[in-house]
């Protein structure tokens, strides 16, 4: 089987919070029988030119006080819509400073809150992400969003906080392409989980368009 490419774009050297080293060999692990991942921490790597040489793009970005550039910004938002394939994991969700990106996403990222143990549940079982996944707890970062009223997206998961449950991981289309936002991957131990490495592998499928 000729494998697929992923892109993993981080931060390796001045990383604020969360740094690349240690997930990256995480995600390469869990990904390794259905795609070939190339780990970077140069956004120039978001220029289409650079891009378009990949299947799925995964942001684990950590600079938050650091723009794309319009042209990265470009060369995402063509990517996406053009077929290519789109996992934002935890923090890498930062990339919604441009509103662009954001509208890509389908939401803004507004708090977040220390980690704790967080119970997780399901809400479309069905779907292709979340099949045989069962309700789970995990130490990692509660966020919050505000959601893009445009995007048409599926909740896959929620996670209980205050007495509510809050949405977690997110799916929809986007052109010809597919975005996947998943909240939970604040160190490498939320990486080693085993529930939490089943929905990675099935997320990145999905929106790769990897079947089997």
């Amino acid at each position: 089987m000729n494998k697929k490419k992923a892109l993993l774009i981080g931060d390796y050297t001045h990383p604020k919070f969360h740094p690349l080293q240690g997930v990256d060999a995480e995600i390469t692990h869990t990904l390794q029988d259905y795609l070939s991942v190339q780990c970077s921490e140069n956004n120039h790597m978001f220029e289409y030119n650079n891009l378009g040489a990949f299947d799925l793009c995964i942001s684990y970005l950590d600079s938050w006080t650091e723009k794309l550039s319009l042209k990265q910004t470009g060369g995402l938002l063509s990517f996406v819509s053009g077929g290519g394939g789109l996992l934002i994991l935890h923090n890498g969700i930062i990339m919604d400073t441009r509103y662009e990106i954001a509208q890509l996403i389908g939401a803004k990222h507004t708090a977040h809150r220390s980690r704790q143990t967080l119970e997780l549940r399901v809400t479309e079982p069905g779907h292709d992400i979340t099949l045989g996944i069962e309700s789970f707890k995990i130490e990692d970062e509660p966020y919050r969003f505000e959601f893009d009223p445009f995007t048409e997206k599926t909740i896959l998961l929620e996670y209980s906080a205050d007495g509510e449950w809050h949405p977690a991981a997110w799916a929809h289309a986007y052109g010809l392409g597919r975005v996947v936002y998943l909240m939970p991957g604040n160190d490498q131990p939320a990486f080693q989980h085993p529930v939490y490495r089943k929905l990675l592998l099935q997320a990145a499928k999905w929106a790769a368009r990897i079947s089997g």
